[in-house]
C-alpha cells in the first residue's frame, strides 16, 4: 500500500496536516454549532491533540484524515477522510470515513465531494474490504453524505462513549462493501 499524502478533486485539496491548520481546527473545534452532534466542543490543548494523533495514524497506515483546503483560496475548512473504527461500536475494528467542517463551509457539498475521494482511495488505493461511518442519529445533514456515497444504515447503538441521557447518545453506522471484494462484507 502507497502513502496518500495528497488528494485533488474539482475544488478541493485533501491534504497532510500543517502547523499552520491548528489554529482555524480549533476554531471549528471551539464552536458549539459545528459541534452540535457531539457531546462538547474541544480546548485548543485537545485539538491539538486530535491533530497529533491524526497524523500518528497517517505514518502507520499511509492515510489518515486529511485537511480540507479549498484550492481557489487555499482556505482551511476541516477534514475528510479515514481512520480506525472505536472499540464498542459497530464496525468496530474497521475503518470509517468521516469529516468535519466549518460552519461557512456547510452546504456547499464539500463533503460529500471529499468523502467521495477518500472512498477512492479507501478501495481504489488502500484496497479495504469495506467501510464504515457513523453519526449521532440527530446527525441527518451526515446521514445524508453516507447516502451520496453509497453507504447503507446497518445498525442503530448507543455510543458507548457518549454521557447516557445525552441526547447525541444514540448513532448510526453505515456500511459499504468495496465491489472488487466477491461476496463483500
Amino acid at each position: 500500500m502507497g502513502q496518500f499524502d495528497r488528494i485533488e478533486t474539482a475544488r478541493l485539496l485533501l491534504r497532510r496536516w500543517q502547523d499552520s491548520d491548528r489554529e482555524p481546527f480549533a476554531a471549528l473545534n471551539g464552536d458549539p454549532e459545528t459541534l452540535v452532534y457531539f457531546p462538547s466542543t474541544l480546548s485548543r490543548e485537545q485539538s491539538d491533540a486530535f491533530v497529533d494523533r491524526i497524523e500518528s495514524v497517517f505514518e502507520a497506515r499511509g492515510y489518515g484524515l486529511w485537511a480540507l483546503e479549498v484550492k481557489e483560496t487555499g482556505e482551511f475548512i476541516g477534514f475528510t477522510g479515514l481512520s480506525p473504527m472505536p472499540e464498542g461500536v459497530p464496525g468496530s475494528g474497521g475503518t470509517e470515513i468521516g469529516w468535519r467542517l466549518a460552519r461557512h463551509a456547510w452546504h456547499h457539498g464539500y463533503a460529500t465531494e471529499a468523502a467521495r475521494a477518500a472512498l477512492d482511495v479507501a478501495f481504489g488505493g488502500a484496497g479495504l474490504p469495506e467501510i464504515w461511518s457513523m453519526t449521532a442519529v440527530l446527525n441527518t445533514p451526515s446521514q445524508a453524505v453516507m447516502r451520496r456515497i453509497g453507504l447503507t444504515e446497518v445498525a442503530r447503538f448507543s455510543h458507548p462513549r457518549v454521557p447516557a441521557g445525552s441526547p447525541v447518545r444514540p448513532h448510526v453506522t453505515y456500511h459499504r462493501a468495496n465491489p472488487a471484494f466477491a461476496g463483500g462484507s
